[in-house]
């Protein structure tokens, strides 16, 4: 099954000399768009025969819904399932999120890359997969790596067997992605070099969306919890209540490309979802776990949050009243976090220009003919499917760390201080008695 009617021209040579007729031509035999054949509706695959079964057992319970009605309950079910399993995974910890968000971008890496396979497999060109995978491990082995060296530090002094590793990052991972690169050169072949090229750009960019906004929420999680929590329930928030107001109340359309997105989904979501920050940002502020970000302690080598002072924009103050206010209300005290503003931002981009990251994914199944990225989970579609507004997300969250968050941590100097040779070190403490030795 091809996705382009390809046609074969003979010779590089012709190609390079045609006149501007025959190219005219050309392009007339390879044909519009929308004579495209589509892809299948389920690229990654056929459902497996369990899976088959339980939806059919989910299908015999409701069978007597409508469709529409139907739909939305297996979605209702299969969100609760997701919303508690995640919950689980939160209350295992850092790790234990760090690795769930590594598997969810390895499953919507292959479901988009599945996509760029069955176009490639239709003219039997060799290594695509293998290569775009080659890629994936060496895209997570430099960004992850860049990371850990970054955050853990301390772990890797200079006479640890870990610290060639850490010394010659950069260059072992320019080394694996030369050899991604020498590879697929060697791969190429002839009268399909277009192809080849549009698909090693088509896996760059899935590597640019998916593994580096993975490794930029990794990066959250490190600054703390509440960084990484809040942002992904105000997306969930915003997809369920949009949902919501829109299967019950939407009767204008939002977009093109998302048909059955409504304004009203739209306007009810954006307020569902700032109410909804307000709310869980008074719980997870009162809670070292979700505020502090993460400290190790070499002494105990264990993570913990005991020493940590939450920052002071996570505790409560009181709101200085206007004077006629004071005179016409004298008892009245009002408090609030300073984290209410951040929380507020969060809140608006979350319902106003996260969207736009599944319009996006939208436009992507309409340009090559499929309803859903997978059919993993049952009412929703495939990982990919889920997880599309949470990529633009976590990149603005990062952005505003960085921003008008993050300032210098003493804990992370002394990481990197005690990642020095012992006469670094010395020469160190030298400098600043010099320098502090001034005042």
């Amino acid at each position: 099954m091809s996705n382009l009617t390809h046609r074969k021209i003979g010779s590089e040579e012709k190609q390079e000399d045609a006149k501007p007729e025959e190219v005219k031509r050309i392009l007339t035999d390879i044909g519009s768009e929308e004579e495209m054949e589509p892809l299948p509706s389920n690229p990654s695959g056929e459902s497996m025969p369990q899976d088959q079964a339980k939806i059919e057992v989910l299908d015999s319970v409701i069978s007597d819904l409508n469709p529409r009605w139907r739909n939305w309950f297996v979605r209702g079910v299969f969100t609760l399932v997701m919303i508690l399993a995640f919950g689980l995974i939160v209350n295992l910890g850092p790790l234990a999120i760090t690795i769930l968000i590594l598997v969810i971008q390895v499953k919507c890496f292959h479901e988009i890359i599945t996509i760029g396979y069955v176009v490639y497999k239709s003219h039997h060109l060799p290594w695509f997969r293998t290569i775009s995978w080659h890629f994936l491990l060496t895209t997570n082995y430099y960004l992850n790596g860049e990371s850990l060296i970054e955050q853990f530090s301390i772990l890797f002094r200079r006479d640890n067997f870990l610290s060639p590793l850490v010394q010659y990052h950069r260059f072992i991972s320019f080394s694996l992605y030369t050899a991604g690169f020498m590879a697929f050169v060697l791969t190429l072949k002839k009268t399909y070099y277009l192809k080849q090229f549009t698909l090693f750009g088509y896996t760059h960019l899935a590597l640019l969306l998916i593994v580096t906004q993975s490794n930029l929420m990794v990066q959250n999680v490190f600054e703390g919890l509440i960084w990484f929590l809040l942002p992904v329930s105000l997306i969930i928030c915003n997809d369920i209540m949009a949902y919501m107001f829109g299967f019950f109340f939407g009767k204008t359309k939002l977009i093109k490309l998302s048909p059955k997105k409504t304004w009203e989904g739209f306007i009810g979501g954006a307020f569902s979802t700032i109410l909804f920050g307000f709310i869980l940002s008074i719980f997870l502020c009162k809670h070292k776990a979700f505020t502090c970000p993460l400290e190790y302690d070499s002494k105990t080598m264990s993570w913990s949050h005991d020493k940590c002072n939450p920052a002071d924009m996570f505790t409560l103050k009181e709101f200085s009243l206007p004077n006629f206010l004071r005179l016409l209300i004298p008892n009245a005290k009002l408090y609030y976090r300073p984290f209410d503003k951040h929380v507020l931002a969060l809140s608006v981009f979350a319902s106003t220009i996260g969207p736009f990251g599944g319009f996006f994914a939208s436009g992507f199944k309409r340009a090559f003919r499929i309803k859903d990225f997978g059919d993993t989970i049952p009412g929703h579609g495939g990982f990919m499917d889920r997880f599309d507004c949470q990529v633009i997300m976590a990149t603005f969250v990062n952005v505003y760390i960085f921003s008008f968050i993050r300032s210098p941590s003493p804990q992370k100097m002394f990481n990197q201080l005690m990642a020095f040779k012992n006469e670094d070190q010395q020469e160190f403490i030298r400098l600043v008695k010099n320098h502090f030795g001034e005042f």
